[in-house]
This record gives C-alpha cells, structure tokens and sequence, in this order.
C-alpha cells in the first residue's frame, strides 16, 4: 500500500515538474497591444549583437558546454538570443539574469554582489557570466551567456563574443 501511494503522488507530482520553463513574457493584453510603442533603448545593431552571440556560443562549443547567448541594450531589452541545440531552457532566463545585473551595475555580473541590496533583492542571485557593453564610456547594453559548468566558463565565450565586435560598436 505504501508503495501505491508513493507511486500516486510522484505521477500526480509529475505534470507539474513537466510544465515548460517560462523565458519570456506571455502574449500581452488588448491594451498593451495598443499602446504606444516607443523605439528602442540605445543599444548594438541587431546584426552585431547576433555576431557576438554566435561567436559566444560558438567558443562555449568549442570548450564542450552548450549555452544560451543573450545580447541587451542599455535598458537590459533583448537585441539577440541565440541557444545552442540542446542547451537547457532555464539557461535562457539565468542569461538574462546576468545581462541584467550587468546593466544595473554597469559592471560583470560577477561583481553582483557587491550590487545595492535593492538591486540585489530585485535581481536574485549574481552569477558570472555577463558583462557590459561600453561604447565612449557610455552603457549601450550587455552581453551574458548561461550553460557551462562555472560562471567563469561562461565570461570567457561572452567576452570572446565582444572582443570581435568590440572595435565596430558605434
């Protein structure tokens, strides 16, 4: 009988570990659908921030990890994200994580938790893996990956990423 109840609850139980991760918002709502749609923060080009991230990916393949890439602009909005075939659906949102800690600090996430307890509070925990983008001193966006066995790991295919775009940034 014990077994049969353990069995019960651990199939019940099973739907639920089964649901897909969230990576982005839902659809929005008729309002937000409606409402002015203002131009982007300033960031990379599209065609940039995609460079970076394959490069980023491409180098995390190349060290064995599969990873997810996520370019921001100055704002911490998506430009580019690019998964590797078989990275896991979490790293998407541990990317965007790093990419935000970057953003609020305007320094490698790494450095997160040094961040202001707000920032901190607001943001969860900080990992390595994500640096800002920095054109003339200015922030114009960030660049994390998530996936490999350490954070470090991580920071080394992001900044191979923003090294080959680093010098056409504008």
């Amino acid at each position: 009988m014990k077994k049969i109840v353990i069995a019960t609850i651990l199939l019940a139980a099973a739907p639920a570990v089964a649901q897909p991760i969230q990576t982005i918002m839902p659809n929005p709502t008729a309002a937000e659908g409606s409402a002015p749609r203002p131009a982007r923060a300033h960031g990379i080009s599209s065609a940039l921030a995609v460079e970076a991230a394959q490069l980023s990916n491409s180098t995390c393949l190349t060290n064995g990890t599969k990873v997810t890439t996520v370019v921001v602009d100055s704002v911490g909005e998506p430009i580019a994200m690019i998964s590797n075939d078989g990275a896991a659906t979490i790293t998407q949102r541990i990317a965007m994580g790093k990419a935000q800690y970057s953003i609020e600090t305007k320094q490698p996430s790494a450095d997160g938790n040094k961040a202001d307890a707000a920032i901190k509070a607001k943001l969860g925990p900080a990992r390595p893996g994500g640096i800002p983008i920095m054109h003339n001193g200015t922030l114009v966006g960030a660049i994390a990956a998530s996936g490999s066995p350490t954070g470090q790991a991580d920071e080394v295919c992001v900044k191979a990423g923003l090294a080959k775009i680093q010098g056409r940034i504008q």
